[in-house]
């Protein structure tokens, strides 16, 4: 299907350019211009009743006027137009008007004066008394106050229905779906091409397309076409993308529409909306409908706080439900869905017949990363030297969406230095500030504090360096960035699906390692190692009471069970042996921390001196240092420092959602 240039999504319900309101505006300005035309004076001043006798002698007037026994209206012969006397007529050019006019004052007395003007004159004057009525003023007053009032609440329900413009946006449109429709000659730039990292997610999906594109390939083995396909992942893995590349490849259309579009204060207000998105769907067979975020409306019922009400949301969902089940097979209608929250969904909307396939969309791994990346730097100018092989180790843990940021970053970070192209160094400072937040340049710390922070970290460097299960240093710093953080050590985490034991304990003593080497070194502890604390708690807690990884508590695990209607899913004397072997178990690994650190006390000298002086250590530097590493000689990407002239100022260093240990 070839692109076409026009691939802006609209309303399927949206109507043609002329408003009817034009109409009633064109028929109230007409009439204030008829009223204006006729009961308008059209002369600039009245005269005198003195030059009006004199007008008369001299024979030159057509005939007067009298309206209302107020005001004459005097039309002069069109022959005595040209005389010098009456250069200041009014003369008009939309027709025949009054050229002067004066006021009669009483009825009787102009009565009387006009009888002996006519007695003078040998034609007597053609004079004329009508009655013109007013009527726009008194309906404009008793009309206008309800006209003003029935305007100001349109606003004000236009504002409270979703907004101006579109169906949905008009108070009597405000039962009608928001969904914005991709018709099947219309094409979204992004195509499967587009969405990399997903192979297994897009050949479901793609099979999907086959289905509306060949449904007979399917439905004559007997095979019934799915009804919904419901996207599960984390926020950011391309759930939405890959519902747009869904609407760039199928030749169908395709309806689109967030959850939370159905959801109105109004009563039935999303119910009805989603009668006439379906409504909509049926009639555009086959198509696609794609909801997102689904748990916006789709949240389990029964359980909100207040009972008994009416919950407008449970009233959408079971119009969704009904609408869902109403699918004929043979209608080539497919709902799609997607949301990062699927465990608080309704079971009833995820059983077979509504959702018949669920995909599971999950963070890429080495291989899905340097795919995504490849398609990202397709659109920046790189330099040779960088390949998305180099980005995607240095990035593990990262979304599609965190890709994008940084790629993005990387590209201002460079121009920010005037680059001709994107290096290495910028992807790095880009990671630095993606991770760890801005960098903190005017932030001022004492001499005494910054030598206790190059302590701390250079503890967690040493112990990540001399331990066989930490993950690999890939930098420690003493840079403050973000908020909160003074410094950290940076580790490149594995690409692995299930940890053990010895690697989590190892991970604790690493995360302990600041602290001990604090009390090392100066006999003393302080508050940089809160953040420390919180991870190794969690960490121990999460080995005893969900992992099972102690033999007095035993293979248990109460995982979520609190979130199931439990309190507390076991007793008062499980919950004290709990507490007792997680202190336990910290202890242990900070006793390990510090024997080990007292055993390498020269290193940790050497390591710290040297973060005094530089704020920031690669892995190369740690090599040169202190030796390598006897547990970790892989090869992996390093960052390439910054060469500018202010050390603090550029640090490109970073690699992805890593393991940090912060002060």
């Amino acid at each position: 299907m070839e692109n076409q240039e026009n691939n802006e999504p609209k309303k399927p319900t949206s109507g043609g350019g002329f408003n009817t309101y034009w109409i009633y505006g064109i028929l109230f300005l007409a009439i204030i211009g008829i009223n204006f035309f006729y009961l308008a004076n059209p002369s600039k001043e009245p005269i005198a009743f003195s030059r009006f006798e004199h007008m008369a002698m001299e024979g030159d007037i057509d005939k007067v006027e009298v309206t209302n026994n107020k005001t004459a209206y005097i039309y002069i012969k069109e022959k005595s137009l040209s005389k010098e006397a009456y250069k200041d007529a009014t003369i008009s050019a939309l027709g025949v008007k009054p050229h002067y006019h004066f006021n009669v004052g009483p009825i009787e007395n102009f009565a009387q004066k006009v009888d002996k003007l006519n007695e003078k004159m040998a034609v007597p004057l053609d004079i004329n008394y009508v009655e013109k009525q007013n009527w726009l003023g008194p309906i404009l007053s008793f009309v206008l106050p309800f006209l003003i009032i029935l305007g100001i609440w349109m606003i004000f329900m236009r504002r409270m229905s979703g907004g101006a413009g579109g169906p949905g946006g008009q108070i009597f449109n405000i039962g009608k779906s928001k969904a914005m429709l991709f018709e099947k000659n219309i094409n979204t730039h992004v195509t499967f091409e587009d969405v990399a990292g997903l192979e297994e997610a897009k050949e479901e999906v793609m099979e999907v397309v086959d289905f509306l594109k060949n449904p007979k390939k399917y439905t004559s083995l007997g095979g019934k076409i799915p009804k919904g396909v419901l996207l599960v992942g984390p926020p950011g893995t391309g759930k939405t993308l890959l519902a747009k590349a869904v609407a760039g490849e199928a030749a169908v259309p395709f309806f689109t529409i967030s959850g939370s579009d159905f959801v109105e204060m109004f009563v039935g207000v999303g119910a009805s909306r989603v009668r006439d998105l379906f409504r909509q769907a049926r009639e555009k067979a086959p198509c696609i409908v794609f909801i997102d975020e689904i748990d916006a409306v789709g949240r389990a019922r029964g359980k909100t706080q207040w009972q008994g009400g009416n919950d407008e949301r449970e009233n959408t969902l079971n119009q969704l439900l009904v609408e869902m089940d109403g699918f004929s097979t043979d209608k080539g209608v497919i709902l799609m869905a997607a949301t990062n929250r699927p465990d608080i969904l309704d079971t009833a909307l995820l059983r077979p017949g509504r959702f018949d396939r669920q995909i599971s969309i999950d963070p890429p791994d080495l291989k899905g990363r340097a795919q995504i990346f490849k398609v990202h730097l397709k659109k920046l100018k790189m330099s040779e030297k960088v390949t998305p092989e180099i980005l995607a180790e240095m990035t593990p843990g990262f979304a599609g969406a965190d890709i994008a940021n940084v790629c993005n970053e990387a590209a201002l970070v460079a121009a920010r230095r005037n680059k001709q192209e994107i290096e290495l160094d910028d992807f790095n400072y880009a990671l630095d500030r993606v991770i760890g937040g801005l960098e903190k340049k005017n932030k001022l710390i004492s001499p005494e504090e910054k030598e206790v922070i190059a302590y701390h970290e250079a503890g967690h460097a040493i112990c990540g360096w001399y331990l066989p299960y930490a993950s690999p240093l890939v930098k420690v710093t003493i840079v403050p960035r973000g908020i909160g953080t003074l410094g950290y050590a940076q580790y490149l985490p594995k690409e692995e699906y299930i940890t053990r034991t010895e690697a989590m304990l190892d991970r604790i003593c690493m995360t302990m390692g600041g602290r001990a080497a604090e009390r090392i070194s100066f006999d003393k502890i302080s508050t940089g190692a809160q953040s420390d604390l919180d991870q190794v708690t969690k960490m121990a807690y999460s080995m005893i009471s969900v992992f099972g990884m102690n033999e007095k508590v035993g293979n248990v695990s109460f995982h979520g069970m609190s979130q199931e209607g439990f309190q507390r899913p076991y007793s008062e004397e499980t919950a004290k042996l709990m507490d007792e072997e997680v202190r336990k178990l910290i202890d242990e690994q900070y006793e390990r921390a510090k024997k080990l650190l007292s055993e390498k006390r020269t290193e940790l000298e050497v390591l710290a001196t040297e973060l005094l002086k530089k704020e920031v250590l690669l892995k190369s530097d740690v090599e040169r240092l202190i030796g390598p590493s006897p547990f970790h000689k892989d090869k992996m990407a390093e960052p390439v420092p910054f060469t500018g002239q202010h050390v603090s100022d550029e640090k490109p260093q970073e690699d992805s959602k890593i393991e940090e240990a912060e002060v």
